[in-house]
């Protein structure tokens, strides 16, 4: 059985090749981050097995690829790429892998937060621009996080909140228990949060949950943090609640388009702190990743 990693960058694929074992299952990796869909059927060649990091997948493509049987993604987001349904259905199964970086995304959504809090962004545009801009910022001690969904990456930013002094509240559509966190109802956490963080899975439940109603409903001066998918939360109604002083700050790692266009509505606002959906960029989490993925590859040849 053969695999490739159909879109490695250096970082990556330097850290899969070290991780492979003597007896492990043929996989070729294709050294080139910035494939298109197209691509797929001449890098697979036939192949069982497609690595993917982040190249969409779409099913008409997949039809095209003789041979193709698994796709291990190269994270938990999916459906952002493919259609895991349809390729299902054409005797393609697509591999999650879950929990690799949780510590790596809940440090960036921590990091975000604080940003947003105290402004450093801003201040640090406006002094390389001969400005001396002072506001005063937000103290989060005493203040209360409210995490949207509450899987292992939420677990550690309330880890990392209730250290710093945060009261933690979560909602969660199954029900968690979680040592000094609070699970409430949905719209209790848009009410009584000062600062809301994202934390779900994208599908056709999740997308656009976080409405218009949603931001008129949350704490006027709120801080928003997304580490989650972008389509999850109604952009336009974000950049609204940001033009209006609804929301105080949005800290936003992922968007509804990536990577995000230079003349994007986002990129004008002074109140929103934008980072490369690179939350999970860490050495520890993708020693991780590539763990992960070898032992998919290697249940999947056996």
């Amino acid at each position: 059985m053969r695999g490739v990693f159909v879109d490695a960058n250096e970082s990556l694929a330097v850290i899969f090749e070290r991780l492979h074992k003597a007896g492990d299952p043929e996989v070729r990796i294709n050294r080139n981050p910035d494939i298109k869909p197209e691509d797929y059927p001449k890098i697979l060649d036939g192949a069982e097995i497609a690595i993917v990091d982040h190249t969409a997948l779409p099913t008409e493509i997949a039809k095209q690829c003789k041979g193709l049987k698994h796709v291990v993604f190269l994270g938990t987001g999916a459906r952002s790429y493919m259609n895991p349904e349809e390729l299902a259905e054409l005797g393609i199964s697509v591999h999650l892998i879950k929990g690799y970086g949780d510590t790596a995304v809940a440090e960036c959504a921590i990091a975000l937060m604080w940003e947003a809090a105290r402004g450093l962004a801003k201040m640090d545009r406006g002094n390389r621009a001969g400005n001396w801009l002072r506001d005063d910022g937000m103290q989060l001690t005493g203040k209360t996080l409210g995490l949207i969904g509450f899987g292992g990456i939420a677990a550690e930013v309330a880890r990392i909140a209730l250290g710093s002094g945060m009261r933690v509240i979560a909602w969660n559509r199954s029900p968690k228990k979680f040592p000094k966190v609070e699970f409430v109802e949905y719209e209790e956490l848009l009410t009584d949060s000062d600062v809301i963080s994202i934390h779900l899975l994208l599908n056709d439940e999740t997308r656009g949950m976080v409405s218009r109603a949603c931001f008129e409903a949350m704490k006027v001066g709120a801080i928003l943090v997304n580490t989650a998918r972008g389509a999850i939360v109604d952009e336009e109604a974000m950049i609204d609640a940001l033009k209006s002083g609804q929301l105080r700050h949005a800290g936003l790692d992922v968007f509804n388009t990536e990577p995000l266009p230079a003349d994007h509505p986002l990129t004008k606002l002074p109140n929103v702190t934008l980072s490369a959906h690179s939350a999970f960029r860490t050495p520890e989490a993708s020693e991780n990743l590539m763990s992960a993925a070898w032992v998919h590859c290697r249940r999947i040849a056996k």
